[in-house]
């Protein structure tokens, strides 16, 4: 579960005076910068004036005060609430799509999860879903991705939670299936068009920088609390990748390919239809991947809308502060995630791997083994080279399919009429799986958490007031505490000295509605928090990015710790953070440090690992130490790397903003969450939404200018 990559904007164009990109290093070399020292000068003159002008002209502004800016739009949530149904599109278009949603998602609850009445089971039971699941497993991504599959249903059922898995597949499910059915063409268009692509881009950035839980409130307004609020949810976050990763995968097709075809004589049409879209299937495999994991991510926000699912047993836990049970639930949607990321995987490597020929081969053969040796001749080709099983043609794959489909069929009719099939048994008295069950492992969990807070007690309330001392707290005042003219002039010469004219002109007029918004002194907080847990973020990325950069055995041990992080729910974060560190804006800070180290740490890796080994050769043959390879070799020609992992740690962070408000990290986050459940803060919590949004593209723009600048 990856926060979706902003596109990178290109970079500022090379001095006209030099003709080749090869000659440009020696004009930037006759004209230094002296970026260190102009920032140096920034710092110096800013502490001076925050001494000058403490706490003047800051623009705070108490949490029950509201602008007019505020106002205005809680004005405009009254009428939506009282005339909005007598509306053609309020009423009429977006009432349509909201019965529809509805009722598609009851009638696949009704298939799988809840009984349909006049029913007293599902029309499906839980032995026929995981038999039809594992059997299109096995027909899309093989025996590994069967086997996962099979064990990852089961594991839902043996913790009591079978129904809200379900529920959260068939949110998933819809929501990626709308994505796909949108994005697709839209991510086509953006290809082929740059105009379309031009317009599209700006509203796909707002999209990724506004906080997920900032949709809540409009979306809540406009379809109501349920399962179509939860579906539209999910589908406004995990639709911009889709489109981004589509739009990539049709512009990375060869152009001599395309040209070749050109010449050929085919059209617009048939060019996409047999040849960019097959040459970019792999890659649109990969953004269908992410925007399923991106749906994932959002089961936790969608239940504060009565979204169905897993998400609202994770919540229910969080209020009463039930770790084990959290935590239960939490680890539900990760192995939900990872049965989903490694079938969709493995489905898109599988694929690409054909050549135009249905096979089965790999794993799936011994698997089928016995039923091989016993199919017709016209079925397998030979084995030959020694091969242990002879392989299927097309017919044979089918015929074979075919067959493992009878079994299927006969347990989805059991568990249509078999009670014990239809609904999964408690598991608490089994000898083995009760040490499984839901509610042992709730118990272990919570006796573990009791015991190992009280272990490390006083290391983490020392180390929680160390960093709230002697970081949080300075940088916090200098931010917030600074003028707001002081401030705004700082972070424009920032932009300026980092990037360029670009990134400073966005920076204005990002500046212009965080000012509009009336919320400045409280993004000086947020910012605060998101700087110094970047710079945490950072430490731990370099360190374990520098190791498994140098070390491939680091990395393979690393890389799946890596990987697991980031398929973890935002929410599921704050389970262990709070149990540690108590709801405090520490607290926060470490659940999105957790958030964005495994993306920082692979884009640091892979920096070192791309480093020329004839270039770290060279420096060891010099004499070099380790640390010197490291420090003055490794680390400077990776800069672009670092500078992009900065960039992404930064939007990782951001996106925690909100979670983090219900834990203590107060200022925009904890104002979009009161936005939400007050009434006459609807208004204000919208507009510090927008000031979130338009934070983050600040820094985004300014980190992707600046790692531009750098990279020449």
């Amino acid at each position: 579960m990856t926060a979706p990559t902003l596109s990178r904007p290109d970079p500022p164009p090379y001095d006209q005076g030099s003709s080749t990109k090869e000659e440009q290093p020696y004009v930037e070399q006759g004209r230094k910068r002296y970026t260190g020292w102009k920032l140096l000068a920034i710092l110096g003159v800013w502490v001076g004036l925050y001494f000058a002008f403490k706490g003047k002209a800051t623009k705070a502004l108490g949490l029950q005060d509201t602008t007019t800016v505020h106002d205005k739009f809680n004005e405009a949530r009254d009428w939506v609430q009282f005339q909005g149904k007598d509306n053609w599109f309020l009423g009429g278009v977006l009432g349509a799509i909201g019965d529809f949603l509805n009722w598609a998602f009851e009638n696949l609850q009704q298939l799988i999860s809840i009984p349909a009445f006049p029913r007293p089971v599902p029309e499906i039971g839980w032995v026929g879903v995981i038999a039809i699941a594992v059997w299109v497993a096995y027909v899309l991504a093989g025996l590994r991705s069967t086997i996962l599959v099979g064990l990852s249903l089961a594991v839902f059922g043996v913790f009591g939670l079978w129904t809200d898995s379900m529920d959260t597949v068939i949110v998933t499910f819809l929501a990626v299936l709308f994505c796909i059915v949108l994005g697709l063409p839209v991510g086509i268009l953006m290809a082929r068009s740059k105009a379309v692509s031009a317009v599209v881009t700006p509203v796909l950035d707002v999209m990724q920088t506004f906080p997920p839980f900032c949709y809540l409130a409009p979306v809540a307004l406009f379809f109501g609390i349920g399962p179509a609020s939860a579906l539209v949810l999910t589908f406004a976050y995990a639709i911009p990748p889709l489109i981004r990763i589509t739009e990539h995968g049709i512009r990375s097709v060869s152009p001599t390919t395309v040209e070749a075809a050109r010449s050929m004589g085919l059209t617009r049409g048939q060019m996409l239809r047999q040849v960019q879209l097959p040459m970019a299937r792999r890659t649109i495999v990969v953004g269908i991947n992410q925007a399923m994991m991106a749906a994932l991510s959002m089961a936790t926000i969608a239940g504060l809308v009565n979204g169905p699912g897993l998400g609202k047993d994770v919540l229910a836990a969080l209020q009463t502060l039930n770790v084990g049970a959290a935590s239960v639930a939490g680890l539900a949607i990760v192995v939900m995630a990872i049965m989903l990321d490694r079938t969709t995987t493995a489905a898109s490597e599988r694929s690409a791997g054909r050549d135009g020929v249905a096979s089965v081969s790999g794993p799936g053969v011994m698997l089928t083994g016995v039923v091989l040796e016993h199919l017709p001749r016209w079925a397998t080709e030979d084995a030959g080279k020694g091969q242990r099983l002879p392989r299927l043609t097309k017919a044979g794959r089918w015929l074979l399919l075919t067959l493992l489909l009878l079994p299927v069929l006969f347990l989805v009719w059991l568990s249509r009429y078999r009670t014990e099939f239809a609904i999964f048994p408690d598991v608490s008295n089994t000898p083995v799986l009760k040490y499984l069950s839901g509610p042992k492992l709730t118990g272990y969990i919570n006796d573990f958490t009791d015991w190992f807070v009280g272990a490390v007690d006083s290391f983490t309330s020392a180390l929680k007031d160390d960093i709230t001392k002697w970081a949080i707290d300075p940088l916090q005042n200098l931010l917030s505490e600074s003028p707001w003219f002081v401030m705004a002039a700082v972070l424009l010469a920032l932009a300026y000295v980092l990037g360029g004219w670009r990134p400073t002109v966005i920076t204005l007029a990002c500046e212009a509605v965080i000012y509009w918004t009336g919320l400045w002194n409280d993004t000086m907080v947020t910012l605060a928090m998101t700087l110094i847990a970047t710079a945490l973020v950072m430490l731990f990325a370099v360190v374990l990015g520098i190791a498994m950069g140098r070390n491939r055995r680091a990395d393979l041990v690393i890389r799946p710790f890596l990987d697991a992080f980031q398929v973890i729910p935002p929410f599921v974060y704050l389970v262990p953070a709070l149990a540690l560190f108590q709801p405090t804006r520490f607290t926060a800070i470490v659940a999105a440090v957790a958030y964005a180290v495994p993306i920082a740490t692979k884009l640091v890796a892979d920096g070192i690992r791309g480093v020329s080994p004839t270039t770290v050769e060279a420096a060891r043959a010099s004499g070099s130490t380790t640390w010197q390879v490291i420090s003055k070799v490794q680390l400077p020609m990776a800069r672009e790397a670092l500078v992009l992992a900065t960039n992404q740690g930064l939007l990782y962070v951001l996106s925690m903003v909100v979670i983090g408000g219900m834990v203590g990290g107060g200022s925009l986050g904890y104002i979009v969450v009161s936005g939400f459940s007050q009434t006459q803060l609807f208004g204000k919590g919208l507009a510090a939404g927008i000031a979130i949004a338009a934070l983050g593209i600040m820094l985004d723009r300014i980190a992707r200018y600046a790692a531009a600048r750098s990279g020449r």
